[in-house]
């Protein structure tokens, strides 16, 4: 039994924050409905690759463990098959634009009114006020609207499209699940539910923590591969004699000791202490020009369990899969599908009596819509009767 067991959640959302924290909640034992609509498009269901039935493997990934309900939710009978879920699912989380579930007459404000215990999670680029709040955006645009691009590249290049989603993922999912277990812990407190609004763009906002307190304190504003651990130091990434990387974050006196013995560069160890700009930028020459000396295989050896100084391999993806410590922590799980099982990431939290469990793989587009709809106690000609009336769509 999953330590989140007894949570039940509608799911409203597509794309990735929303789905993946709810993805985080089925892993721990939550119940999740996928409210799902073939009218309206889900990129993860499209973005390929596909398996052999040319569903994506993303959206097996993202809706693990959810069971989906396709309803065209412009229509009366749909809102009301949802209200009639409240009673029971009473966390909701969405990621439409302000005003929208409104408009379907699926508001925090008239849901709360049948269910006042309801937490209601609205996640959005911009929030639900300000001038930006009917927006649209993407990752890439809340993170340059919340000042983090600028000071994260170096210096006359263009920021990087970054491989992870960060305002996705680290802004709209992580902040959306933190705000819904702390009106989780409120109600169980007090009884009460509430409604929580969620800025993809103000977590990414507040990530700025060191530059923030660097600005607000002393006026200073972060630049780029100017900054302690933004490329201003040797706190960097360096390339080997075969064009691959390592990354270097020896920054404590003790590790820059053990990186410059590995390196053969000890005449170097004592001014490493120094932080003027010429010393630190003459340590950074000598650890880029000795990386080029071997090949990533060869620095391995050097870099390798025995070595305690904070320098790793950039690695790609599939070597990450067989890193010991990845393996070691169970990271890649066994997910069951009808074909047998398929290999995901595992859920990263780890708890000593109450461990993850993975039902399934993203549930094709209205699997569990007859299911659900009996349990509220619907009978088959009534459910036969919504699919030809287009209700179920």
């Amino acid at each position: 039994m999953g330590i989140l067991n007894g949570l039940k959640i509608l799911d409203f959302s597509t794309l990735l924050p929303g789905p993946m924290a709810t993805m985080i909640f089925a892993d721990l034992g939550a119940e999740v409905i996928h409210v799902e609509s073939s009218k309206r498009v889900d990129l993860m269901r499209i973005m390929p690759p596909y398996d052999e039935e040319r569903e994506s493997y993303i959206h097996q990934h993202v809706n693990r463990s959810k069971r989906s309900l396709t309803l065209n939710l412009k229509t009366t009978e749909a809102t009301d098959i949802i209200k009639k879920l409240i009673a029971d699912y009473d966390i909701v989380i969405e990621g439409f634009r302000p005003g929208v579930m409104k408009r379907l007459g699926l508001d925090y404000a008239t849901l709360s009114a049948i269910n006042p215990k309801l937490i209601y999670c609205s996640i959005t680029g911009y929030g639900q006020t300000g001038p930006f709040s009917n927006r649209p955006g993407h990752d890439n645009n809340y993170l340059s609207v919340a000042g983090v691009l600028d000071y994260s590249r170096h210096q006359n290049k263009k920021p990087v499209a970054m491989g992870v989603q960060i305002a996705d993922m680290a802004g709209g999912t992580m902040h959306a699940a933190i705000g819904v277990l702390a009106a989780a812990l409120h109600r169980e407190k007090t009884g009460e539910g509430q409604y929580i609004d969620v800025s993809m763009t103000d977590a990414v906002f507040s990530l700025n923590l060191l530059a923030g307190a660097t600005y607000f304190g002393s006026g200073h504003v972060a630049k780029p591969e100017a900054e302690i651990l933004n490329g201003g130091t040797f706190y960097d990434y360096y390339k080997t004699k075969d064009g691959r990387y390592f990354s270097v974050g020896s920054l404590e006196p003790q590790f820059r000791k053990l990186l410059c013995e590995a390196l053969d560069i000890p005449e170097l160890i004592d001014s490493t202490f120094n932080d003027s700009s010429y010393t630190q930028k003459r340590f950074k020459e000598a650890i880029h020009d000795a990386f080029l000396t071997k090949t990533f295989d060869e620095w391995l050896t050097i870099f390798n369990d025995d070595f305690h100084g904070c320098v790793e391999p950039v690695l790609t993806f599939d070597e990450a899969c067989e890193h010991p410590q990845i393996k070691a922590r169970e990271m890649v799980v066994d997910v069951p599908s009808e074909q047998g099982t398929q290999k995901q990431i595992a859920s990263a939290l780890k708890f000593s009596s109450s461990p993850a469990t993975y039902k399934h793989i993203g549930a094709k587009l209205g699997e569990h819509t007859q299911e659900i709809l009996q349990e509220l106690g619907y009978s088959i000609e009534e459910i036969k009767a919504l699919e030809n009336e287009h209700i179920l769509a």
